[in-house]
């Protein structure tokens, strides 16, 4: 049969008779239109990451692992993160999209969170085609094209979701995101079947923010001016007054907004501030992820060469683990 050059998303694929038997055993009679589109598809698929098992499937022991042993001092929101996202990707026949909302100081863990939820989803992690990461600073820069970015994000969800379901849309610095902004989601993040022929229901969104930091910190603080262990602290200790407190701040890009007020949001994970043993274990974990030996007398100069607060008790790291890196270059 004589081979002819198609065009199918930017690549030339030959197709022939042998070419298309292949991949799978249809007729070599080729049909126009629609059926000549499919079979294109099914050849990109078969080469290039698509909406199938064979690049998502969720791996719960893998995520429930990865946070037991990467994620430190976040008690918490460990256990909501592994059951929340565990609970979703099980159900068969979900009601609406997952929605997280994570709250804490810099260097907790918010980002390097979403990154573990997206490595035991997606096959390619992070870099998957079908996770989206919005930056507020850098994607929604100017109050004066507020509505131009409600109009672009909306058809930017819709286009996604069309393509993959089981898409992951992060939103990164909600607390600088211009307020009202996100409001323009809410009808994906609703419990509709579908909206103009597309379901949201598998989707997952993920907001980050440093808001509501301040409470969390607090009753951090409380729980050790009173001497109770930290790992007493629950979810039910902190969510409650979070929730309000991120409503209320107008600050953040999820002041007053209409997906906290119909409740959208399924959980408002708390990320504790770190103490100066959790700093210790980053930098060990740190060391083992760069090829070096851990050595835990540098990493203690290290650790304590950081900054804590509050100025009197000196308990919390200031940034987190997120300067970690950075840091031990200097040391070793």
């Amino acid at each position: 049969m004589r081979a002819t050059y198609k065009t199918f998303f930017g690549y030339y694929v030959l197709i022939s008779s042998v070419f298309v038997n292949a991949f799978e055993p249809i007729s070599t009679t080729f049909v126009v239109g629609i059926g000549f589109a499919a079979m294109g598809r099914k050849i990109y698929n078969y080469l290039h990451e698509s909406c199938d098992s064979k690049w998502i499937d969720f791996n719960s022991t893998g995520l429930e692992v990865a946070l037991d042993r990467k994620l430190f001092g976040q008690h918490v929101a460990s256990r909501v993160i592994q059951k929340a996202v565990t609970g979703f990707m099980n159900n068969k026949n979900p009601k609406k999209p997952l929605v997280l909302s994570l709250h804490g100081w810099t260097g907790t863990g918010k980002n390097f969170v979403s990154q573990l939820i997206a490595e035991n989803i997606y096959k390619e992690g992070m870099t998957s085609s079908f996770v989206h990461q919005f930056v507020s600073t850098a994607h929604f820069p100017h109050l004066s094209q507020i509505e131009n970015y409600k109009s672009q994000l909306q058809q930017w969800i819709k286009g996604n979701v069309t393509n993959c379901p089981r898409s992951m849309f992060i939103f990164d610095e909600m607390d600088k995101m211009h307020p009202g902004l996100i409001d323009c989601i809410k009808p994906y993040l609703d419990y509709y079947e579908n909206l103009d022929g597309v379901s949201y229901r598998q989707a997952i969104f993920i907001f980050l923010s440093n808001a509501g930091g301040e409470h969390i910190t607090q009753v951090a603080l409380d729980f050790w001016k009173a001497g109770r262990d930290r790992e007493e602290m629950k979810l039910q200790h902190l969510e409650p007054a979070l929730s309000l407190s991120v409503f209320n701040n107008k600050q953040s890009g999820l002041w007053h907004t209409s997906l906290i007020d119909k409740n959208l949001v399924d959980f408002f994970v708390p990320f504790l501030p770190l103490e100066y043993r959790h700093v210790m274990l980053c930098g060990m974990a740190e060391m083992a992820a760069k090829g070096l030996e851990p050595d835990q007398d540098m990493v203690d100069q290290m650790a304590r060469d950081l900054v804590y607060f509050p100025k009197s008790e000196k308990i919390f790291s200031s940034k987190g683990c997120k300067t970690i890196g950075g840091k031990l270059d200097y040391y070793t």
